[in-house]
Order: structure tokens, then sequence, then C-alpha cells
């Protein structure tokens, strides 16, 4: 068996089945409510489409926190729904370009929704895995992961397509769950436990 492509394909249902019907429950938090929690500020939130805020299902409000400049490249690794992509497009300003990419095509069809919503046209998004980006070496100023290393075996490729892309100088923001301790394998090894 492949475990790490049997893992892989776990999340990608779980994160489809949440853009699908993210009123279900889930095994992880998603929404709204959970945005907040994690810090995004309400009157942020209200400002953005519900279709991107009702499905997010990041770690933290990295897109809030990071130092994000006018005119930059943004990467929003993991986009989701598009929440994070769409706070880095506006924060960019005309001038500036965000890029997402996710591997669930039910939450690309999340974001690209909210940003014709929302009339953004400084972003797109891009289907692929984080450790094959589609993106060309040192074309990005800032990058963006909301809590994707926890749900991806290939952690170590993930980090070296990072700072493949990633400009000389340039950023890497990133928010994660971490285990204070290894669990034990009869906890490690059921599928539902990789989302909690």
């Amino acid at each position: 068996m492949d475990r790490p492509q049997q893992l892989r394909d776990g999340v990608r249902r779980a994160y489809s089945a949440a853009a699908i019907r993210p009123q279900d429950e889930h095994p992880f938090p998603i929404g709204r409510r959970f945005a907040e929690s994690v810090g995004y500020p309400q009157d942020l939130l209200t400002r953005l489409p519900s279709v991107s805020v009702d499905a997010f299902s990041g770690v933290s409000s990295v897109a809030v926190f990071a130092d994000i400049p006018l005119g930059a490249t943004v990467l929003d690794l993991g986009c989701g729904a598009g929440l994070d992509s769409l706070i880095a497009a506006r924060r960019t300003g005309p001038q500036g370009k965000t890029i997402g990419v996710d591997f669930s095509d039910a939450m690309l069809a999340r974001a690209r929704q909210a940003a014709a919503q929302v009339g953004i046209d400084n972003v797109e998004y891009n289907q692929a895995d984080a450790e094959k980006l589609p993106i060309e070496d040192g074309s990005i100023d800032i990058a963006l992961v909301n809590g994707i290393f926890n749900l991806n075996p290939a952690r170590c490729e993930i980090f070296h397509e990072l700072a493949r892309v990633v400009r000389q100088g340039g950023a890497v923001y990133t928010a994660e769950l971490i285990l204070r301790e290894p669990l034990p394998p009869e906890i490690r090894d059921i599928e539902a436990n990789w989302f909690a």
C-alpha cells in the first residue's frame, strides 16, 4: 500500500467535502466563526464573499499579520476557498498579483467564484500539488502557507519548492498545528486523526 498517497487522497476528499457542503460536520473546524477565532477581524470577513468565508479551513490569520507590500507578487499555497489570497490581492493593490494554489478543484471553484463576486482581477488560481508548483523560479515576493504542512507527507519537497519560487530577500509566512510529542501508532494511523 502507498500510505502517503492514501493520506493525500483522504485529505483531498475531506477538504473537497468541506468546499461542497461547508454547513455539514467535518473532522476539522471551518467557516466564519472559526476564522474569527483565529484572528480575522469581523469587519474584514463581512467585506469578503461568504462563498470564501464559509469554507475557510486554515489555522491562523496569516494574510492579516503578514507584511504584504504594495505591488508584491504573493503566493497563497494551499489557498482553499481563497480567503487569504483575496486579502493578499487587496493588500498588494492593482499593481500586485496573487497566485493561489490548491489541489482541491472544489475549493478552487469557491475561490474563483469569490474573486469574481468582488471583482478582484489581480488574483489567479491554479490546481497543483504543493510540492510541484507551476511557478517560475524566484518569481514570488511573499508566500503565505496557512496550515498545509500537517496535511501533506511531502514536507521536504514543499520546503524545496518554496525555496525555489520565493526570490532572494522574499519572505514566507506560515502557520501550522504542531504536536508537542509523537502520537502512538494506533492513533497516528487512523485517517480521521490526520485532521485532528
